[in-house]
């Protein structure tokens, strides 16, 4: 008797998420049953009157739900297709087909309903795919009985319609031609993670990339219960065919991967941490770092989700800054690493100390410092006074220089007296230390996130940190055009050779593409650089769903904006999602507050995501969040209030003497809007009042 598997698809958990509290713990207690033994007479195997494949039978779950199950009895796999309420539930059997693509060899299911309807009319004449021959639709994935359908499709209007119908994998590379991609590059692209041999064996097609981007193996009871606890969490378990050719491939050096917002490069990192862990020997361990500690919490709290407790034993998750911290104090180094108000102070306190000829703003020297001296490491007067300025607007002459860096050194001497160090120059310092101590060098591989918003010191310090360059030491992802804070990156000059070694997801799974292209059309005119010596127009990637546009409202004042947010809250809220779905996003903190009065004045609970703490999705209420602090998370749905004057952009960021740093903080307001408005799965609200924001 052939070895029992049970595979789950990911539209029998999309099905499962929208079913009733109660009937989801029937299905998850029949789902035990089924894992233990499908074969059990207790399961229930009826054949489907009138259904299409004869291998696609129902499951009862209860008197009123079925589970509809493929099985292919000679090499005992069964695949959990859907479940619902038991006449629907028959209605979506019949019309479905299951079967192993024998051009692709993946498994796939589809709706036949339509080939034997259209096969009576003439050939079309006009449509989308007309120029399409039909070996190359059967190359992309399309099954045979559904080309003269896709022949037939005139509007891309028509082609989302039958998104639920068509294979996923040929969906998602038709959509790619519609969106003017030629067709070889298309196949090109879909056929990177094929082999030649082709199988109608299930349990070997299961193996396949691309089926494995649809179904998950279940592997034990642990495994069921997590899934079966957060279905629509799909990351997890369902890796695209591009994403997962990354998180496993062996580089030979450091590795660069980006991504628009919404493309999983925070899923492939965690992803790929997971892999390193499962090869790694006891006693090597893995680095995972981000820019800030809030989303270092968020990524060690999904790593649980998707790790084994051996793996995890392995990963180290800490937000760089923190890193720092712990390893001078490990060194016994005293001083105090300080931030924003309180650097401000010391830089002002440097100026009127030092007598100087020069009339600039605090501002400019503490940005002179950063993107100059710490950025090439030019400590010295001699040095700074040969040190690069490009990209900085303010132009210096040599007598002026001499100027600025006696600020430089009053800084310097005030940090020493008070022992305090900025980040930038701690960095310095921990990279001097490793070089000096090589032996401390305790990470078999490193993985960045957001690696955007990292700047020369951090990466000089990471290299370092890495040791020599050998396999698999460094894993960077990162986005450009998610670049909210200042830093600018340049890889090869921090010592870091990513050449040869790059990769670009294409695909958004998180917003539609209605989302996406409003949201990227906030950065239009801006260039955006690669992390490297390059430049990334973020214009080769896409949605595969589809909406409605992003709303956007102005009102008279703040009162009509309330009471629009309030009553399309409530609105929401009997339709049926879940206040934990949508979330309130502002600028500031200060606004945050006005809203969260608001709201609950209207009777709405509302859950604060704070700097320092995670989303906890198991407690109730609308969340509400500011712009900085929602990087990262995604929401159905996506409120950006306040969108006004002044406001967005922030009059207080955009402040800045030197024109380009101002131009910089003007395009950081941009990207800041940008990740606001793509945290959204569903649909986009943009509220102001008064005089609406400039960006809009």
């Amino acid at each position: 008797m052939a070895q029992t598997t049970i595979a789950i698809s990911s539209d029998f958990l999309t099905a499962f998420s929208k079913l009733p509290r109660k009937a989801q713990g029937k299905v998850t207690e029949f789902m035990n049953k089924f894992r233990n033994n499908p074969r059990s007479s207790g399961i229930n195997f009826e054949k489907i009157h009138d259904a299409m494949d004869n291998k696609i039978h129902s499951v009862r779950i209860d008197d009123t739900y079925r589970g509809i199950v493929a099985r292919q009895k000679e090499t005992g796999v069964y695949l959990l297709l859907w479940v619902d309420h038991h006449d629907d539930a028959y209605d979506w059997a019949r019309r479905k087909k299951c079967e192993i693509n024998r051009h692709t060899g993946n498994v796939q299911v589809y709706d036949v309903e339509y080939s034997t309807v259209e096969e009576k009319k003439p050939a079309p004449e006009t449509g989308l795919f007309i120029h399409v021959k039909e070996n190359d639709l059967l190359e992309l994935g399309v099954p045979s009985e559904q080309i003269e359908m896709v022949k037939r499709i005139e509007t891309p209007e028509e082609l989302y319609d039958l998104a639920s119908k068509i294979p996923e994998d040929a969906f998602e590379g038709l959509e790619w031609i519609v969106n003017g991609f030629p067709v070889q590059e298309v196949i090109d692209l879909m056929s990177v993670e094929r082999k030649e041999e082709k199988t109608q064996d299930f349990t070997e097609a299961l193996q396949k990339p691309r089926s494995q981007k649809s179904f998950v193996i279940v592997e034990g009871e642990e495994e069921l219960r997590e899934i079966m606890a957060a279905p629509l969490e799909k990351w997890r378990v369902f890796l695209h065919p591009t994403q997962r050719a990354v998180v496993e491939r062996e580089f030979n050096g450091p590795a660069r991967v980006l991504g628009g917002a919404g493309t999983g490069k925070t899923v492939v990192a965690m992803h790929r941490a997971k892999w390193l862990a499962s090869q790694m020997k006891e006693k090597q361990k893995i680095l995972f770092t981000t820019f800030t500690a809030n989303l270092a919490d968020d990524i060690k709290n999904n790593l649980r989700s998707i790790c084994k407790p051996s793996e995890q034993k392995r990963i180290e998750v800490v937000h760089l800054d923190g890193w720092v911290t712990r390893f001078l104090r490990e060194q016994d180094y005293d001083y105090t690493i300080v931030y924003d108000d309180k650097l401000a102070e010391i830089w002002q306190e440097a100026i009127d100390t030092a007598v100087i000829d020069v009339d600039l703003s605090p501002e400019f020297f503490a940005e002179e410092w950063s993107k100059v001296v710490n950025a090439q490491e030019a400590y010295t007067k001699s040095q700074y006074l040969k040190a690069s300025r490009v990209g900085r607007g303010t132009r210096l002459d040599r007598k002026k220089r001499m100027e600025v860096w006696k600020v430089f050194e009053e800084y310097q001497n005030l940090m020493k007296e008070n022992r305090y160090r900025d980040i930038e120059t701690a960095m310095h310092e921990c990279r001097k230390i490793l070089e000096r101590t090589p032996e401390r060098m305790k990470y078999q591989s490193i993985i960045v996130d957001e690696g955007q918003d990292f700047g020369m010191p951090a990466y000089r310090l990471l290299r370092a940190l890495a040791g020599k360059e050998h396999q698999n030491d460094l894993f960077i992802v990162g986005d450009a055009h998610q670049r909210i804070y200042k830093n600018k990156p340049v890889l090869s000059r921090a010592g870091i050779n990513i050449r040869g070694r790059s990769s670009y997801l294409k695909i958004n799974y998180r917003t539609t593409e209605e989302i996406r292209k409003f949201a990227f059309g906030m950065l239009k005119g801006i260039e955006f650089d690669d992390l490297d010596e390059g430049n990334d127009d973020g214009r080769t990637y896409q949605s595969l769903t589809h909406g409605e546009l992003p709303v956007v409202k102005n009102f008279k004042d703040a009162r009509e904006e309330i009471d629009f947010l309030t009553s399309k809250l409530k609105e929401l809220t009997e339709s049926g999602v879940d206040l934990r779905n949508i979330c309130i996003v502002a600028r500031t903190h200060k606004l945050l507050k006005d809203y969260i009065g608001e709201l609950n004045n209207a009777g709405f609970r509302t859950y604060e995501i704070k700097r320092s703490k995670i989303d906890d999705r198991a407690l109730e209420g609308v969340r509400v969040a500011t712009m900085h602090r929602v990087k990262g998370l995604e929401f159905q749905q996506v409120f950006v209030v306040a969108a006004n004057n002044r406001i967005i952009p922030l009059t207080a960021a955009i402040d800045q003497e030197d024109p380009v740093a101002r131009e910089d903080a003007r395009t950081a307001e941009k990207c800041l809007l940008y990740v606001a408005l793509t945290r959204a799965q569903e649909a986009t609200y943009i509220t102001s009042y008064g005089t609406a924001s400039e960006f809009l």
